[in-house]
């Protein structure tokens, strides 16, 4: 069971972006995950969930603040996403992952730290998409998800594995509060 932690985009853009990625059939990247950005990678978000109550501790030490969403961009050729950007993201996520202290190796492996681009997956080719599609993906995204939002994020977002490539919803953490809700 594998865990990890994200950024969900306002409810009406989301529904606009897996409108958008289910445009190209074979693309199953929405039977995964929701749209969002991540936060926090899966290393160190053990099964024990040891790691909970340092994430809670650092929402605490976070107020509410604002995140841009900007245009397409591809890790190698790959991987298409749209670009997320907010010092602040940059800040928690630095902040959860001295916290939670996942091993060198990991940090490496789930690309953190310095490595971190603040990012919101539109598809892949690993969920179905040649090259040629990703790059059609990328120029109609322009198009069809813009203008790109601006938008304040007041909590986040914890995802649980389920199933083999299928995340869902475990829990959302509000920052700045105490309180937490299923």
């Amino acid at each position: 069971m594998q865990y990890f932690i994200g950024i969900v985009p306002p409810e009406d853009y989301k529904t606009n972006i897996i409108e958008f990625q289910k445009k190209w059939n074979g693309h199953w990247i929405t039977e995964v995950v929701e749209p969002h950005i991540t936060v926090k990678a899966q290393g160190g978000l053990t099964p024990d969930q040891e790691w909970l109550s340092k994430v809670e501790e650092v929402c605490k030490e976070f107020q509410p603040f604002t995140v841009s969403v900007g245009k397409p961009m591809f890790f190698g050729e790959d991987i298409l996403y749209l670009n997320a950007s907010s010092i602040e993201l940059i800040q928690l996520h630095q902040s959860l992952v001295h916290r939670i202290s996942p091993s060198a190796e990991l940090i490496k492996k789930y690309f953190e730290l310095d490595d971190f681009t603040p990012h919101m997956t539109l598809g892949k080719t690993y969920f179905g998409l040649s090259n040629r599609e990703l790059k059609d993906m990328a120029k109609l995204s322009d198009e069809e998800l813009s203008p790109y939002p601006t938008y304040e994020v007041d909590f986040i977002r914890i995802y649980q594995e389920v199933e083999p490539m299928k995340y869902i919803k475990y829990l959302d953490i509000p920052l700045s509060r105490s309180c937490v809700t299923n």
